[in-house]
């Protein structure tokens, strides 16, 4: 309680700050949205400080003890995709390229019918806390859980940097505060909401965010179409005027340079999916698959909603603030950066106490989706690595949520370090590696462990780390880190985007490795197809026990 009080102390020390809003100087603080920060931090604590009423064991800790509905839980996982790279970064994308930043919307968009249709009914009935637990059940479980948690804490890696760095990038600009201390005080908050709330905590916040994150960007949309009299060529015409790449932006090739980059990133963003640990982790706070489709029928319908509304803000801030010298520097430059640009924009809509309600509204859609991020991780290392691995599945209770929450301090201290040291990269950029991995990895070994009946523990253990190992090594070498963030003059991998080379690559040994195999283990391995199969389709969930 002692770390909560001090926390609320340190946003309210906040207050008398100045701002940096870049080259042009400084600018008096905005006293409502320190206000709007504080209450929404108020009221986050209160509802973490309920739900650690509910966490005290791990499937209250992991699933919320399954009792979200399919609403609920749909609104949440919306909750969770609506998040700073959605939010921030694709407005961002919008705003400094045009059409190319679509790319991300609709590749994100598209990803969930083959949730809905390969993966989220038979993933609720056979999983239990993660996604390993699919694999696990009819492969060995100790390799395949060791490199389910490797990927996955590979691809929260990459997906808390996103977070961290916009949300570093909006405090310091709506208060002021160095960059580093505002990276600090978020995965602060962030730890404690995930140590004392778990999932129950984390779900509902993200429930609350993604209504007031609709609301909110409905009234942004609205507001541009009524300035420009809901007339689109008007729109458009503006835009083109203001933008320096002129009729270059209602064209490809501003962001995305050749199409196998453009191919690549829609393969990472369609099916990586399918294969983030935090989202699939959501089918298991449902009671049964039923719930499960619900949850991704009503997260398809926001979510498709949402993008909608970040191609009419991202035009909308050319048309509005370029060329405004409210917004902008002497250069032309966005004042706050261009990650900032929907926050900003919030105040050329709705002026100073809508800036402030969007600013709160942003900075708990960053907060939720880190703790969410936090809990996925958390599992990983808990309930795959010790408990099931070290431990062989033979692991007091008590013993795990100790480790559990020791864990998310841990991944909440690296979050703090990636925030510092990845600070130039676009938000909605980075998470688009992470998808990356997850299709490289995650959903070939997940789909083939649910479809093919001939899959087999070496052909998932093997093809799937070669298939880590490429995907990471090709996005450390590629120009947005090798030469970016280490300061390289020239990337030894040409693209940014791996996914076109590193899916298939993973395919291919899965399946190589796999038709090869005539070992002993290979035998078990297919023939527990039958019996997955079976549970899937009459909705009877695994334990514990199935670990072998």
């Amino acid at each position: 309680m002692k770390f909560i009080l001090a926390l609320i102390i340190a946003s309210l020390s906040l207050y008398g700050a100045p701002v940096d809003v870049g080259d042009s100087g400084k600018s008096d603080v905005n006293i409502t949205a320190i206000i709007m920060f504080i209450i929404f931090v108020a009221g986050t604590l209160l509802i973490t400080y309920y739900s650690s009423k509910k966490t005290r064991s791990t499937k209250g800790f992991y699933t919320a003890g399954g009792s979200i509905t399919g609403l609920q839980n749909g609104t949440a996982i919306a909750g969770d995709y609506m998040s700073a790279a959605s939010f921030l970064g694709i407005t961002a994308l919008v705003f400094g390229s045009g059409f190319d930043g679509l790319l991300y919307s609709v590749g994100w968009l598209v990803g969930w019918p083959i949730i809905l249709f390969l993966i989220a009914e038979k993933f609720r009935n056979l999983g239990k806390y993660t996604f390993a637990d699919i694999t696990a059940y009819r492969l060995s479980a100790k390799p395949l859980r060791t490199l389910s948690a490797m990927s996955a804490l590979s691809v929260i890696v990459f997906y808390l940097i996103a977070q961290m760095v916009g949300a570093g990038q909006l405090i310091q600009v709506l208060f002021g505060l160095d960059y580093i201390i505002a990276v600090i005080l978020v995965g602060c908050l962030m730890m404690c909401y995930v140590v004392f709330g778990g999932m129950h905590a984390t779900t509902w916040v993200q429930i609350i965010k993604a209504i007031l994150l609709l609301g909110g960007a409905t009234f942004m949309a609205f507001m541009i179409m009524y300035l420009i009299k809901f007339d689109l060529g008007v729109f458009f015409n503006q835009a083109i005027e203001h933008h320096k790449q002129g009729v270059g932006i209602m064209s490809p090739g501003g962001f995305i340079k050749d199409p196998i980059s453009a191919l690549s990133l829609g393969l990472a963003l369609m099916f990586g999916t399918a294969g983030l640990p935090h989202i699939l982790m959501r089918f298991f706070t449902v009671k049964d698959a039923k719930e499960a489709r619900k949850s991704v029928f009503y997260a398809t319908g926001f979510i498709g909603y949402f993008y909608i509304l970040t191609f009419i803000m991202g035009f909308g801030a050319i048309v509005l603030l370029l060329g405004n010298p409210e917004f902008t520097n002497v250069d032309g430059t966005l004042k706050g950066g261009n990650n900032m640009v929907a926050v900003i924009l919030a105040k050329a809509v709705g002026g100073n106490l809508f800036l402030g309600f969007i600013s709160a509204v942003a900075f708990a859609t960053i907060l939720a989706v880190v703790s969410g991020l936090a809990i996925s991780g958390a599992g990983a290392i808990s309930h795959d690595l010790f408990v099931n691995v070290i431990k062989g599945g033979k692991c007091d209770h008590s013993l795990e949520m100790k480790v559990t929450k020791g864990a998310t301090i841990a991944i909440g201290l690296v979050a703090i370090l990636l925030g510092i040291v990845f600070e130039k990269q676009n938000v909605a950029f980075t998470v688009g590696l992470a998808f990356a991995i997850a299709a490289s990895v995650n959903f070939p070994i997940l789909l083939l462990c649910i479809y093919w009946k001939n899959l087999t523990t070496k052909g998932a253990f093997i093809g799937g780390l070669c298939g880590l190992v490429c995907v990471v090594a090709l996005v450390v070498l590629s120009p947005s880190i090798w030469v970016k963030s280490f300061g390289f003059e020239t990337a030894i991998f040409p693209y940014d985007h791996p996914a076109i080379f590193s899916i298939p690559f993973t395919f291919i040994l899965i399946w190589f490795f796999s038709i090869t195999d005539n070992s002993q283990r290979a035998k078990i391995d297919k023939s527990g197809f039958v019996a997955q199969d079976f549970r899937a389709q009459s909705g009877i969930g695994i334990s514990e026990a199935s670990d072998h």
